[in-house]
């Protein structure tokens, strides 16, 4: 996974941090939490506000549905 990869990256978040408060999260543990995941194979480096930010969008999404 890479960080444009915004939706399967919200879905490994749910299976691997169900119990996670995914509303009121600091982005320094999103990115934590991104970089930790099976499978994550981009630059740690690469990441921004603007990514960060669509992953915990679509992070929410993923729950609600």
């Amino acid at each position: 996974m890479r960080w444009t990869d915004i939706q399967d990256i919200a879905i490994e978040l749910e299976e691997a941090h169900p119990e996670k408060d995914n509303l009121n999260l600091r982005y320094t543990d999103l990115h934590k939490w991104v970089c930790a995941l099976e499978g994550f194979e981009d630059d740690p480096e690469k990441s921004n506000e603007k990514i960060l930010e669509a992953i915990q969008m679509a992070w929410i999404d993923e729950r609600e549905d």
